[in-house]
């Protein structure tokens, strides 16, 4: 609330001082140091930027790390081969590598893939850290091949009957853009034709001017962890995902596709085509957005350290924070908390 200016007279009549409150910083609670080191913050409103903040030493000049934040990315470029006809979600998914005769991951779909149902065994995060199939592949023996060390996880359950959230499974579906792009094994022309293609059909509609696209030896990008962006340009790709529409209002992402990515699939309600949604659940009964503080239609894309992209359609609006908390902490808790308090203080779009 405004305070009035004060007229405040001192003991010898002879200075006056006039006080005017300033209005409370509406990201505070995000920057506080019970929610571990926040870096930065933007908030956007019916595409107007309503509150941005930064802690000091990071700037608009600065590129913040996705993360599993990248996965949407990855996520919408599936949509745009699936919208041209060269794949399909629902048939097996082209990877040669599971395509023998008595292989049964044959039988794995786009959908599944996309759902993190696969039943491909892996291990996301490990115990001692090292355990971690994800740690392995990404920082230690696969960096030079990711993706075929990701491909070559073998079946664990059937396809479709159980939730594994996996960084290798967005892997095997950025190796699945760049092999339907070109037939190329130079790593340099592969990863030329996936930046030439996320760039044209995603980025430069979207206005994103500043991403930096990481790639392993082999020319796949890691497209569930590693892409760089300014804070400006993840608030970009989320006004993208709100209504899938570009900066000139043509539609960028199909209405079906966004509207496949933000439905709950049949293994896990918390959890969409490579985006979280704001549904009850979670493992430990923990939900991994707010639902009891903001509409079921809001989804999220989130990474590690609590990255995270907020994106609420009712309420027209997109909040992104980035950052280092650690997961699982009560600092993570905290800051989960105070994000969702923070979108329950909007109101909904008249």
């Amino acid at each position: 609330m405004r305070l009035k200016s004060v007229l405040a007279t001192g003991l010898l009549g002879l200075s006056t001082v006039q006080t005017t409150a300033q209005p409370a910083d509406p990201l505070a609670a995000l920057f506080a140091a019970d929610t571990g080191e926040t870096r930065a913050v933007l908030m956007v409103r019916g595409g107007k930027v309503t509150a941005k903040r930064y802690a000091a030493g990071y700037s608009d000049d600065t590129r913040f790390v996705s993360w599993s934040m990248a996965k949407t990315i990855t996520g919408a470029l599936i949509g745009e081969l699936v919208a041209d006809g060269k794949l399909s979600l629902d048939t097996g998914a082209p990877v040669a590598e599971w395509q023998g005769a008595s292989d049964p991951r044959r039988t794995i779909t786009l959908r599944h893939l996309l759902h993190m149902a696969s039943g491909l065994r892996n291990i996301e995060v490990g115990d001692p850290v090292e355990a971690s199939d994800t740690n392995q592949t990404l920082f230690v023996g696969g960096t030079q091949a990711m993706a075929t060390r990701a491909i070559a996880a073998p079946l664990e359950v059937k396809p479709g009957t159980k939730f594994n959230y996996s960084s290798l499974t967005t892997l095997i579906l950025s190796e699945i853009v760049t092999r339907t792009l070109t037939r190329s094994t130079d790593p340099r022309i592969r990863a030329q034709a996936y930046r030439a293609f996320v760039e044209a059909r995603l980025f430069r509609p979207a206005g994103i001017k500043g991403a930096v696209l990481d790639f392993d030896g082999a020319g796949t990008q890691i497209g569930g962890s590693l892409i760089y962006m300014t804070l400006d340009d993840y608030g970009r790709w989320g006004q993208l995902m709100l209504r899938g529409q570009g900066v000139d209002g043509s539609q960028v992402i199909a209405p079906d596709w966004l509207a496949f990515m933000t439905t709950a699939s049949p293994t896990n309600a918390e959890y969409g085509g490579q985006t979280w949604l704001n549904r009850p659940g979670g493992a430990d009964g923990t939900p991994a957005l707010f639902p009891a503080k903001a509409p079921a239609t809001l989804f999220a894309a989130q990474g590690h350290l609590g990255q995270r992209i907020i994106v609420s359609p009712q309420q027209n609006l997109v909040l992104v924070r980035l950052g280092k908390t650690q997961d699982g902490s009560p600092q993570s808790k905290r800051l989960l908390s105070a994000m969702g308090d923070l979108v329950a203080s909007v109101p909904f779009k008249g």
